[in-house]
């Protein structure tokens, strides 16, 4: 006669189940607290073609820039939790770089991340500034002066959008607050990109152009 085989009851299998979800469970908050939870991912957007883009420029509406009076950053609430400790600014980083490593508080502790504006390379986190592709005050001085604080919330946090980058900080105080007929990143590669970025946001959120914005604009187009 065959001998019997060990046979749990329910309530043991029940019981056994839970213990392998809690040693689990605890292998991964122990790994997650010494190491720090990786940030939200975050994709790149996706790419506009010429054509719509073209299209989209020519449906932006054509006016002078308004005061920059009433502007300051603080009315662009920005680097919102985005999730597992991080903020906006560190979601960025750890999409733009490679082989970014971060601390428990999700700090970027290393990595290299190359910036799109000049083309150079960074391997300490401190050296790069999250550059608003429109940025916060041209956006003030061409629609969002009458906007809510949480319309200038989302803007300043886009991470759908092509709105937000880590690039070189000296270049990015360069830019400043300036349109593409004020600045223009000193990578001429890149300016196709710049162009289709910045219609793509300006777009998205109605905000206007000055027509010697449209002209630079459309200038930087035939590059594409």
């Amino acid at each position: 006669m065959a001998a019997r085989g060990f046979r749990l009851s329910v309530t043991q299998r029940i019981l056994l189940v839970v213990a392998v979800l809690a040693v689990a469970g605890f292998g991964y908050w122990a790994t997650n607290r010494g190491a720090g939870a990786p940030p939200p991912s975050s994709t790149a957007p996706v790419p506009v073609s010429a054509a719509d883009v073209q299209k989209q420029l020519d449906e932006l509406a054509i006016a002078a820039r308004t005061s920059m009076d009433g502007y300051s950053r603080e009315k662009f609430p920005h680097w919102d939790s985005q999730g597992s400790g991080c903020d906006t600014r560190e979601v960025v980083l750890k999409r733009d770089g490679k082989d970014v490593k971060t601390d428990k508080d999700c700090k970027a502790t290393a990595g290299s991340w190359t910036s799109i504006y000049d083309g150079e390379t960074w391997t300490k986190a401190t050296d790069l500034d999250i550059d608003h592709m429109v940025p916060l005050g041209q956006a003030w001085a061409s629609g969002a002066k009458a906007w809510t604080t949480e319309k200038r919330e989302q803007f300043a946090n886009d991470l759908t959008r092509p709105q937000l980058f880590a690039v070189t900080d000296n270049v990015n105080q360069q830019k400043s607050d300036k349109a593409p007929d004020e600045w223009k990143p000193p990578l001429v590669s890149f300016w196709c990109t710049y162009a289709t970025d910045w219609i793509v946001v300006k777009h998205y959120y109605g905000l206007t152009v000055t027509q010697g914005e449209k002209t630079a604009l459309t200038d930087m187009l035939r590059r594409c």
